[in-house]
């Protein structure tokens, strides 16, 4: 106490700074205690239920169950479950464009495991495609029962019904065109896919018509990925404009009964078929096909493709190339060879001429020596 009378006498800052702390902290205890004692109340067991029935539903929040992440299918999952059913009038095949059931392999180069997964689809699998009949398949034929054309057929006319006529034709076009949606699907490489089907109908559900992006080697025959699409899908295409389709679903077309489409899970691999460059070429001997070979290589290119481009002007313009010159040469600088050999492949059947060679990332064709023009143009007409 003395102490704090001799500090107090001093009038310094800091004195009177630790007084008021001291006597200011001890007020507020004293004050706080008193008010406790004097306010504090039980409340209610209305206003603070208690706990003891934790199974009480009352009490419970209402949480609804998490919804499970999407898992995609994989060959792992469990096959305990049926497998999955598909009335599709026609054999499952990784694609449709650049693969022909006419055409058999020689061989496979892996064993025959489904692209489905093992147990998901009740079709076999040949190494080739999933035919639609005779499930006991033991060979690599893939001809189709001639019953499935007509079925197609059938079923697409009941889908499509009326014809449309040119307003609600114009009207479809002008609703898929890219400055009103963005919707659309690309078709590369490998055509139309098995896949891809799935993914035109559940773009159906959305709309009446699709655009149909293609792009690269399916460009070189547009018309047989017109036929392909309304034979796969039983749409019809109502417009084309270079590589841009647009694809028409029906007017009895019911996307709640859409048909059942199994997804292959990875892309098999394709089979062997004959080769497509023989060491000689039919008629000629070993050293007129060397020689042959070196003149198509130094003969003028008629034209360079670009990757991804659009060659449906490739097949006239060979035939027109063949009524003045027997070898054509292609510049493919920049493409995949495997590529360029499929477009090969289609130049021979389309124009028809014979492969020379692929050497240096060029398509040289030889007209042959019965060369006759074919009257048709082999052009898919513009809408």
């Amino acid at each position: 106490m003395y102490l704090l009378t001799r500090l107090s006498c001093q009038n310094s800052p800091t004195v009177i700074t630790l007084l008021t702390r001291h006597f200011s902290t001890a007020t507020a205890t004293t004050t706080g205690s008193t008010l406790h004692e004097r306010y504090t109340f039980k409340p209610p067991p209305s206003l603070s239920p208690s706990r003891e029935n934790p199974n009480d539903s009352a009490t419970k929040p209402n949480k609804k169950k998490p919804k499970p992440k999407y898992r995609p299918p994989s060959s792992l999952d469990p096959t305990d479950r049926n497998p999955v059913r598909s009335n599709l009038p026609f054999d499952f095949r990784f694609s449709y464009t650049e693969s022909s059931p006419v055409v058999r392999p020689i061989g496979l180069r892996e064993p025959k495991y489904s692209p489905f997964g093992p147990g998901r689809v009740d079709r076999p699998w040949t190494g080739v495609c999933a035919p639609a009949v005779n499930p006991r398949v033991e060979t690599l034929e893939g001809d189709e029962d001639p019953l499935l054309e007509e079925k197609r057929k059938q079923k697409r006319e009941w889908i499509q019904g009326d014809p449309l006529n040119s307003a609600e034709r114009t009207a479809l076009v002008l609703q898929c065109g890219k400055t009103k949606t963005k919707r659309h699907i690309n078709i590369g490489r490998d055509g139309l896919t098995h896949n891809m089907l799935n993914d035109i109908h559940n773009h159906w559900k959305f709309a009446e018509a699709v655009r149909i992006h293609c792009m690269g080697v399916p460009t070189v025959d547009m018309k047989n990925v017109c036929t392909q699409l309304e034979d796969k899908t039983f749409g019809k295409v109502i417009s084309k404009h270079g590589g841009t389709i647009i694809l028409y679903r029906g007017r009895n077309y019911n996307p709640k009964k859409r048909p059942v489409i199994p997804l292959m899970l990875w892309k098999p691999h394709e089979p062997v078929y004959p080769r497509l460059i023989k060491s000689t070429i039919d008629g000629l001997n070993v050293q007129e096909t060397k020689e042959m070979r070196k003149r198509g290589l130094a003969v003028p290119a008629l034209t360079k493709l670009a990757k991804n481009g659009y060659y449906a002007y490739l097949v006239p313009m060979v035939r027109d190339a063949f009524l003045f010159c027997e070898l054509v040469r292609i510049d493919c600088q920049g493409l995949e060879r495997s590529d360029y050999k499929k477009i090969g492949c289609k130049l021979r059947d389309l124009v028809p001429c014979i492969p020379v060679t692929f050497e240096k990332e060029q398509i040289v064709v030889w007209r042959g020596k019965d060369y006759k023009p074919s009257e048709d143009s082999g052009c898919f007409t513009e809408d």
